[in-house]
């Protein structure tokens, strides 16, 4: 009788964004110009401390060739299961794709590739509904379920990205359920986004099945893992991945780690007309208080109260902790210097944040330092809201 693999907690963040190709070829233009494949999986690996990653601009022809010559150097390696592997690191072989239907707003979805071969494939057929498939997050002319079928069919996996957003987020402007855009028994996930989390989630029923996912959308190497998953599996890979999706075999997700819903830059309702962020007694006013504009965008919690179909929020027994968590580089007084110390005592960002004792961190950075980053794993740290795209910020840093 085979025994049964021995599971490990692993540190996951799967929306990562490629800037630059190693010839130089932009892909995300808003990225850093060395958010590279190799930069990240050394970023990952060697920094961070994450052994999952989702490189979601796989699908553009240049990046493919660098993957191409990363395996073809020796670099990297074929991961067992699917997936890049590099120092105990599997970059995960994905791409953020745009979709509108007729009379919607566009959304984002993430698309997962089990192989190399299945994402060229993939970025072959994209390519022939896509105006330029050399750059990240681009519109698709094809319909939402098409894509379904197209994913499904190599043996993909399609989560929903940053669903509340109002900037291409599924639930944020495009639909009130998801079901009016896809078949809801081929979704392996869905993707809160940095101003959500489980329990605002929590008001939409359609959702209760899900596995929620809280990444980073990473568009510079600093950026990744300010929010991440601890998903237990056998090891980091596509097929680990999808059981933990599904909960099957022991595999799960079990702890998601994001910033503080006040925190995002989407959280709160805003006025165009004058850049204030709305006070929540006013949310559902039709002009802005302050100017009296109508150019009113509401936030994520504005949003999901609009469109819930349950006046309390409902947290199935299925579904992990959510751990607000202050990502280090919020920290007022934390500079490179400071950190740079930390990471050659500790070795990587995820062990300050979760290994490393008050006292052993006091040490290396002085105590004032240290209690505020443990104040900063249990999100603690007194914040002020985000909205009209400017995050909130850490208000004191007082124990």
């Amino acid at each position: 009788m085979a025994l049964e693999p021995k599971l490990r907690s692993l540190y996951c963040d799967l929306h990562v964004h490629i800037g630059r190709t190693s010839a130089g070829q932009a892909v995300k233009i808003s990225g850093s110009r060395n958010l590279t494949f190799a930069n990240i999986a050394i970023e990952a690996a060697e920094r961070k401390g994450i052994e999952l990653i989702g490189i979601i601009d796989s699908h553009s022809p240049g990046v493919l060739q660098d993957i191409r010559d990363s395996l073809e150097s020796g670099e990297m390696t074929t991961a067992e299961g699917g997936g890049i592997a590099y120092r105990g690191t599997t970059l995960l072989l994905g791409s953020e794709i745009e979709i509108r239907e007729p009379g919607r707003k566009e959304c984002h979805v993430l698309a997962f590739m089990p192989d190399l071969a299945a994402m060229e494939d993939f970025s072959g057929w994209m390519s022939r509904y896509m105006r330029n498939i050399n750059l990240s997050s681009q519109r698709l002319y094809a319909s939402s379920r098409d894509l379904q079928d197209e994913i499904c069919g190599r043996g993909g996996i399609l989560i929903p990205a940053h669903i509340f957003t109002p900037h291409k987020g599924l639930y944020g402007c495009a639909a009130e359920r998801m079901a009016e855009l896809f078949d809801l028994e081929r979704i392996a996930a869905v993707e809160l986004g940095l101003s959500a989390d489980s329990e605002m989630a929590g008001y939409i029923s359609e959702l209760d099945s899900y596995t929620f996912l809280t990444n980073s959308d990473a568009h510079s190497l600093g950026k990744i893992g300010r929010e991440y998953n601890v998903i237990e599996m056998a090891k980091p890979s596509f097929s680990e991945l999808r059981l933990a999706l599904e909960r099957r075999e022991g595999r799960r997700v079990s702890a998601n780690f994001g910033l503080n819903p006040r925190l995002g830059k989407y959280h709160r309702s805003y006025c165009a007309g004058c850049g204030s962020i709305i006070d929540e007694a006013y949310a559902t006013s039709e002009r802005c208080p302050y100017c009296g504009s109508p150019k009113l965008v509401q936030g994520v919690f504005d949003r999901i109260l609009h469109i819930a179909d349950r006046e309390q929020p409902l947290v199935p027994a299925h579904r992990p902790p959510y751990h607000y968590q202050v990502p280090l580089e919020f920290i007022p007084g934390l500079g490179k210097a400071k950190m740079n110390a930390l990471l050659a005592a500790f070795g990587t960002e995820m062990n300050i944040l979760h290994r490393a004792g008050e006292a052993e961190l006091a040490q290396i950075a002085g105590s004032q330092l240290a209690a505020q980053i443990v104040l900063a794993r249990t999100g603690q740290l007194a914040l002020t809201s985000g909205g009209g795209g400017t995050y909130g910020k850490v208000k004191n840093t007082e124990r």
